[in-house]
């Protein structure tokens, strides 16, 4: 073995030389979640993803892609109070994706196993852009990628209408979840 090999053998087996890994949202196992909290009860719902794709650099945690759902596939179980936030709080019409671009990963993500890093990134909701950290688990095996991530979106401060009526008051935030299927 020649003295060039024996020098980057210990730097390719701390990762040191890792490639970017470029990743597909597998979207009919990946789902989006989310709960309102309210006095009565909490709202729980869904929201469809349409697309995703993420390349992230383990050596420099640098990442770049983008996370998309269907704004108009949000859905409580409750025709009316779907109708009124697709309406008035979302706007779906003219505002039909809600997009996450990522940036940077800060934390180690495991070829296998578990990891656990934060994903920094600009979330776009209702046309307007807003920086956002988010926590990540992931778990890695043959080649795949599962993640969840649960953050919390203050709607209202970011510029949307306040659903609550004169008998019911709901939270100005919404606690989102993401679970995450990718190869």
């Amino acid at each position: 073995m020649n003295l060039a090999m024996r020098l980057a053998l210990p730097l390719i087996a701390c990762g040191l030389w890792a490639q970017p890994v470029a990743l597909h949202l597998d979207t009919a196992h990946s789902t989006v979640e989310y709960t309102l909290g309210a006095i009565l009860h909490s709202v729980h719902g869904t929201f469809q993803l349409k697309r995703g794709a993420l390349t992230f650099d383990p050596a420099t945690g640098k990442a770049s892609g983008e996370l998309v759902a269907d704004a108009a596939s949000g859905s409580s179980g409750n025709s009316g109070r779907d109708r009124k936030m697709h309406e008035s709080v979302l706007e779906s019409d003219r505002y039909p994706e809600i997009v996450f671009r990522p940036d940077r990963v800060e934390g180690k993500v495991n070829p296998a196993g578990h990891s656990q890093v934060q994903v920094h990134g600009v979330f776009v909701l209702h046309g307007s852009e807003h920086e956002l950290m988010v926590p990540v688990s992931v778990d890695a095996a043959n080649g795949g990628y599962t993640a969840a991530a649960t953050f919390t979106i203050p709607y209202i401060q970011w510029g949307m209408k306040n659903p609550s009526t004169l008998f019911l008051r709901v939270s100005d935030k919404v606690e989102v979840t993401v679970h995450a299927v990718a190869r």
